[in-house]
């Protein structure tokens, strides 16, 4: 049995990566890494997905069967993985704009100082760029679901301009 199940999670781990990247380091356009998120922003995003509360048609049909010890096995492995940073050179000018703009956003209160996540809030430090101005501009556009509500109040009227600077200067953060 014990074998059985390690198989079951190698291969959960395997379906995950297929999309996420290695290690959960995503190197597919429009396709979050979820490595070294918090494991518990995952299991809620899981948990989510399973249920049909967050639209996202791919992983509603990965996560439909899943059970809540699987959700908990995968979350805690992703979490566990080192993230890695885009090896693109940063637009100085751009990624001062975005820090300026992180800074007086304060986005540091809830994701932490160095954008790691805690608990609910993920992880932006390390993200793909374009995910998380898409993940943004759908926040500020009402039409994100399965998300908390504050990140549509923080980021409600923020310019497309705005969004592009943030989204830079933090996918290269450490």
């Amino acid at each position: 049995m014990t074998v059985s199940i390690v198989l079951l999670a190698s291969a959960a781990v395997a379906l995950c990566e297929s999309c996420h990247g290695p290690g959960g380091n995503s190197t597919t356009p429009g396709t979050p890494s979820i490595a070294a998120q918090p494991d518990n922003f995952l299991e809620t995003q899981l948990v989510y997905f399973r249920e049909g509360l967050r639209n996202a048609p791919v992983m509603q049909a990965v996560a439909k069967d899943m059970k809540d010890e699987d959700i908990t096995s995968l979350a805690r492995h992703f979490s566990a993985q080192k993230a890695t940073v885009q090896s693109t050179q940063a637009d100085k000018a751009l990624a001062e704009r975005g820090l300026g703009l992180a800074r007086s956003m304060h986005c540091g209160q809830c994701h932490l100082p160095d954008y790691a996540g805690r608990a609910q809030m993920p992880r932006l430090a390390g993200q793909r760029e374009e995910y998380l101005a898409h993940a943004m501009a759908g926040y500020r556009d009402g039409t994100r679901t399965g998300a908390d509500t504050t990140m549509s109040e923080v980021l409600y009227g923020i310019s497309d301009a705005d969004i592009r600077a943030l989204a830079h200067y933090l996918s290269r953060m450490e």
